[in-house]
């Protein structure tokens, strides 16, 4: 839905507008007080509401100051999903103007906390949740959603939110936060955006137990039962929203991989721990070059952590060296992953699928210490979900090693992080380069203030999104999420870095996401992956296509 309407389409909107009560429950269309003397006599609202008639802004300044009350940050969280439920537009407005302030809100850390209590904070529901008594009817489950024309779709089975574990049918904060992100940071319109929990059970004996659970109380589908649900969703998606983009979200290793490989080159899908990640990533280490003075095909990366996100990462590192002209197998070289057991090499027996294409000739190393004594790494990735897995002899020793040692404690939510960033930048005595998954405060360590990169994924996936919309295209592919991560890597400014942050301050996350999806959709137009037709000016075109949250008029 563009934000400009031709007249015609402004008509039939008008026309089938509810009235009254109907229009001050409907999310997308209410204004609450800022409805003009005008509107309340022509749609039924006089006396539904107080007789002055408010600005957005003074609505916002009404938000604003609610939200500075509040006593914590779940609080503030209910608030502003309470406001999404009331009012769309002014929701929207207020993340995209305090998007530094709101985003750690709406998502990581606090909507972790939100969704282990997201039963318990449950006021009213939002998006569709399929389960596996749907089996044979998800598309009239589908059908049931309000709006018919959805371009993007994000979809959870709970299995593994963040890094906080099977958290069932709670775990439907992910798919909404994620879209949320969608609007706020590329724009893309509320009503195109569709989150879908699979609940198909939880192993979670916690929930399994609790009488406030909303899904269902049941073991989790496996094999078969499981693959042939979310082949029915799949099917169901392509028939009834031919132009939607499917994101995975947060489904645990066994699947991840598995659902990723089976239908990336069927349908228009991503799976945001395993690509969206590692871009981000990867546009991190290019910035984090930029300081250091390194090149990427003389670096030595080691993981903490080997699931969909440290593979990712690692798949994503080793195209952009073969881009440099070092061959695959001499690329994934580069690369080393420890994981619970220690260093993954290849006299190890124990070995998932998805690790063995990293699984060198070496040594065994136990641990991560030793692993670091041994392979002398230039950047250390933290993507465990263990919290202060990098310890002060582990940070000490990578700035033994390195002048400017580069370091990513990913984990989220913040109580999952590897280190803190004071911790990072004191035991390296201000030489570290940091970047998070979840945000730290800036942090001053003798005289010298260094801001801390986070590593948010929505640098990444709002923008891929709009491109792929904007084009219509086919599939996603991997130079898209090449790509994505050297145009992101490209928007770092120098005094950006001059302060040690490595990637670009949040207030320009739709003039980022703008460029992203441009050259996202360049891509797609290269590999002929394109339904439509190419615009003249493509980042204009995309430009057009960003909902901007004004109020419409409406008589």
């Amino acid at each position: 839905m563009p934000k400009k309407q031709t007249k015609t389409q402004a008509r039939q909107s008008k026309l089938s507008l509810p009235k009254g009560v109907a229009l001050l429950h409907n999310p997308m269309l209410n204004k609450g007080t800022a409805f003009t003397e005008k509107e309340r006599d022509g749609l039924g609202l006089r006396g539904l509401l107080p007789p002055h008639v408010h600005t957005q802004k003074e609505q916002m300044q009404r938000v604003m100051n609610t939200f500075a009350k509040k006593p914590n940050d779940l609080e503030r969280y209910v608030q502003l999903i309470s406001l999404q439920d009331r009012n769309e537009t002014l929701f929207y407005r207020v993340i995209m103007d305090h998007i530094e302030t709101m985003m750690p809100i709406i998502y990581t850390p606090t909507v972790g906390k939100a969704c282990q209590e997201y039963g318990h904070l449950f006021r009213r529901p939002r998006g569709i949740y399929i389960s596996a008594k749907d089996k044979g009817k998800v598309a009239k489950v589908l059908k049931n959603w309000a709006y018919k024309d959805i371009r993007v779709i994000v979809v959870t089975d709970g299995e593994r939110i963040l890094g906080l574990g099977d958290l069932g049918t709670f775990g439907m904060g992910i798919p909404v936060g994620k879209l949320s992100l969608y609007t706020a940071c590329a724009g893309i319109h509320p009503s195109w955006c569709l989150p879908i929990t699979l609940d198909v059970g939880t192993e979670n004996e916690t929930l399994l137990k609790d009488p406030l659970y909303t899904g269902l109380r049941q073991k989790r589908l496996r094999g078969a039962p499981f693959d042939a649900l979310v082949d029915e969703f799949i099917t169901a998606t392509q028939k009834l929203f031919p132009k939607a983009l499917v994101q995975f979200e947060d489904f645990a290793n066994i699947n991840a991989f598995r659902l990723l490989h089976k239908y990336e080159k069927k349908v228009c899908c991503f799976n945001d721990d395993i690509q969206g990640t590692a871009a981000v990533i990867l546009a991190g280490v290019y910035s984090a070059l930029r300081i250091t003075q390194g090149s990427l095909k003389n670096q030595i990366i080691l993981f903490q952590g080997a699931g969909e996100a440290g593979i990712g990462i690692g798949d994503l590192i080793v195209s952009a060296m073969q881009a440099e002209g070092v061959p695959a197998d001499e690329a994934r070289q580069h690369c080393w992953f420890v994981d619970s057991k220690g260093l993954v090499v290849k006299s190890r027996k124990d070995l998932a699928e998805h690790k063995l294409p990293y699984a060198h000739d070496h040594a065994s190393c136990p641990d991560l210490q030793r692993a670091i004594d041994s392979l002398k790494p230039t950047v250390l990735i933290g993507v465990s979900g263990m919290p202060k897995a990098f310890t002060q002899p582990i940070v000490e020793s990578m700035s033994k090693l390195n002048q400017r040692p580069v370091i990513f404690a990913l984990s989220n939510p913040t109580s999952k992080a590897e280190c803190s960033a004071e911790e990072a930048y004191t035991w390296s005595q201000g030489r570290a380069v940091f970047a998070s998954g979840s945000p730290f405060n800036p942090v001053t360590y003798h005289g010298k203030t260094f801001v801390p990169g986070q590593g948010n994924n929505a640098y990444i996936f709002p923008g891929v999104g709009l491109g792929v919309i904007a084009c219509e295209a086919k599939h996603v592919t991997a130079p898209m999420f090449f790509t994505a991560a050297k145009t992101l890597a490209n928007h770092v400014l120098e005094s950006d870095l001059a302060q040690g942050r490595i990637f670009p301050a949040l207030t320009r996350i739709q003039e980022v996401s703008a460029v992203i999806a441009a050259a996202v959709a360049e891509v797609a137009y290269e590999e002929k992956l394109a339904r439509k037709k190419r615009p003249k000016d493509l980042l204009a075109f995309i430009k057009s296509l960003m909902f901007v949250p004004h109020y419409t008029s409406y008589v």
